[in-house]
C-alpha cells in the first residue's frame, strides 16, 4: 500500500503560480508511473503530467509550456508547479502512482488539492 499526501494550492489570480507537492510512503524510483490529474467542476478527471518509467515527463496539451512537473527521489516527492494559471485551471488535483506488484498494477490516489483560479 502506498500512501500519497499532498500540499499546496489554494486561490491566485489568472497569471499567477501556485505549487503542489506529493509525498509517497514509498520510494518513488521504484515506482512504474507517477503523476498529476485533475478534477474540474463538472468534468471528467483528466492527466495533467505523468512520467513513465522511460524518464520522460508527458503533459496535457492545455498546459504544456505552463505546467512543470519535478522530483526529488531523495524526498519521495514530486511537484507541480503552476505558471501562468487560468480560469479553466480550476480544479481538484490528485496525485497518482502505480506500484507493479507480482505483474499486477496497483494504483493510488493522493487526497486532492483545491486550485482555484479566479479574479
Amino acid at each position: 500500500q502506498v500512501q500519497l499526501v499532498e500540499s499546496g494550492g489554494g486561490w491566485v489570480q489568472p497569471g499567477g503560480s501556485l505549487g503542489l507537492s506529493c509525498s509517497a510512503s514509498t520510494t518513488i524510483s521504484r515506482l512504474k508511473v507517477m503523476g498529476w490529474y485533475r478534477e474540474g467542476p463538472e468534468k471528467e478527471r483528466q492527466l495533467v503530467a505523468v512520467i513513465l518509467g522511460d524518464g520522460i515527463i508527458r503533459y496535457a496539451d492545455s498546459v504544456k509550456g505552463r505546467f512543470t512537473m519535478s522530483g526529488d527521489n531523495a524526498k519521495n516527492t514530486i511537484y507541480l508547479q503552476m505558471n501562468n494559471l487560468e480560469p479553466e485551471d480550476t480544479a481538484v488535483y490528485y496525485c497518482y502512482a502505480v506500484q507493479l506488484i507480482a505483474s499486477a498494477n496497483h494504483e493510488y490516489w493522493g487526497q486532492g488539492r483545491q486550485v482555484t483560479v479566479s479574479s
